[in-house]
């Protein structure tokens, strides 16, 4: 998309840059942590739509706080009170009387003091993977210890590098391209100098006594494995402040638009607004894809418990990042496999193909079929014969093979997917004779269109 336009709010002696998009009748203000770059979310797919979705039912504003991204450089760190005098700023420049405030990592303190200074201003508070205290106290055991402070440290060493990637994003750890982005966030975010600054003047957080005197309606977000930040600091957050509610999602990601984004983008939909995501129609045409363990009961039994958990805790994950990350839904567990849905056809056999390929690295293989076909929507599940279809073709499928039906290949062509006739079948329950064609095995592709 095209990103917004970029204007600038006076702080003091500080230019701090900011972008407005939509003009739903709430508005968001978003406050990122460490460091932060405006037009590098626009760069980035899944941090565009994670963005853009809280855009289709909010006027959304973002600022880079002073001395990251593209506002003024900073000398000295910023104090908590000298970055709530910048968010103060932005919103008074874009007329922003009342908004609701999203405080990601390091930002969610400062959007906690904000909210119990101003509780005028803000109509609720969203906290996701933060914290109430950085380092460990007496009565406060989740904070970073030494060890934890220096490993902090030695990713600003090789600030640019991406190794942001080790604790923000660890099951993407050996991933080249991630770790080029985050390489890419870093530099654009801050200087190495700056990043150590902010590094260094973190380890006086401390909102603990703040807590009780938040009057707004909060919601508390964390990913149980978090490497960054303990998910028991955001338990004593929920449990400190008044009228909050604690989601606690699975994953490991510290960034909240990565890995299973678009549950936390429902929560948090319905926690700011006060309705549920809905449907335009409760029947719709769609795309589905069905996928399967292969010898599921055997591979365990070879296996073993520990080792099988530990087997599907990466199939779900895998399952869940790359439906995502084709933009499609992923809608529940059906055995050993999962349905999913897309509004595009060619993003579900794209989704399947990268599936397969991830499940194969845990030792696993996967069958998997596709249909395109009027579903109907049931709250949050599907049904239908469209979604029959979609099984029943999986079924028909062997180890690591994709079939997909006959509408799923006339509505890809010109995508450069491939695929061979699987012959005419019957599938069990479905009325006439069905034509299903074999993907092409050795396509591997990630592209999302």
């Amino acid at each position: 998309m095209e990103q917004p336009e970029t204007r600038y709010a006076q702080s003091g002696d500080f230019n701090i840059a900011y972008q407005t998009i939509g003009d739903g009748p709430i508005d968001v203000v978003f406050v990122f942590g460490w460091v932060s770059n405006l037009n590098q979310i626009w760069a980035d797919p899944a941090s565009a739509r994670f963005f853009q979705r809280i855009s289709s039912y909010a006027r959304l504003i973002l600022f880079d706080k002073r001395g990251t991204g593209m506002s003024d450089p900073v000398f000295a760190p910023p104090l908590l009170e000298d970055r709530m005098d910048d968010m103060r700023a932005v919103m008074d420049a874009v007329g922003s009387e009342r908004a609701a405030l999203i405080g990601l990592s390091e930002g969610g303190p400062m959007t906690v003091l904000f909210a119990a200074t101003y509780p005028g201003r803000v109509s609720h508070l969203a906290l996701t993977g933060t914290f109430a205290r950085t380092m460990k106290a007496a009565g406060y055991p989740f904070g970073w210890d030494d060890a934890d402070y220096a490993r902090l440290f030695s990713v600003v060493d090789y600030w640019g590098e991406g190794r942001t990637t080790d604790l923000f994003l660890p099951d993407f750890a050996l991933d080249p391209a991630v770790r080029a982005a985050m390489g890419t966030f870093e530099r654009t975010g801050a200087s190495p100098r700056v990043a150590r600054m902010l590094v260094e003047s973190m380890s006086e957080i401390d909102v603990r006594d703040v807590l009780p005197v938040v009057h707004v309606p909060t919601l508390v977000h964390h990913r149980q494995g978090d490497q960054a930040f303990s998910v028991d600091g955001a338990r004593y957050l929920a449990a400190n402040i008044p009228d909050s509610k604690l989601m606690v999602q699975q994953g490991t990601s510290h960034i909240p638009w990565i890995g299973g984004g678009r549950e936390f983008s429902d929560q948090l939909e319905t926690f700011l607004t006060g309705q549920a995501p809905v449907s335009l129609s409760d029947r719709v045409l769609a795309t589905v894809l069905f996928t399967d363990i292969v010898d599921s009961t055997a591979t365990a039994a070879e296996s073993g418990d520990e080792a099988w958990v530990n087997t599907l805790e990466a199939h779900d994950r895998i399952t869940r990042d790359e439906v995502e990350a084709h933009r499609g839904i992923w809608v529940n567990h059906t055995g050993d496999g999962i349905l999913a849905s897309f509004d595009r056809p060619a993003a579900a056999v794209r989704s399947a193909i990268a599936i397969r390929d991830g499940v194969r690295q845990q030792g696993i293989e996967v069958r998997a079929g596709v249909h395109t076909g009027e579903v109907e929507v049931r709250g949050s599940n599907l049904g239908g014969i469209g979604v029959h279809i979609g099984a029943r073709v999986a079924a028909l499928a062997g180890p690591s093979q994709i079939l997909a039906s006959r509408t799923v290949k006339d509505l890809v062509i010109g995508s450069g997917l491939e695929f061979t006739d699987f012959g005419t079948h019957t599938l069990k329950g479905v009325p006439d004779q069905w034509q299903i064609y074999d993907v092409a095995s050795a396509l591997v592709t990630t592209s999302a269109s």
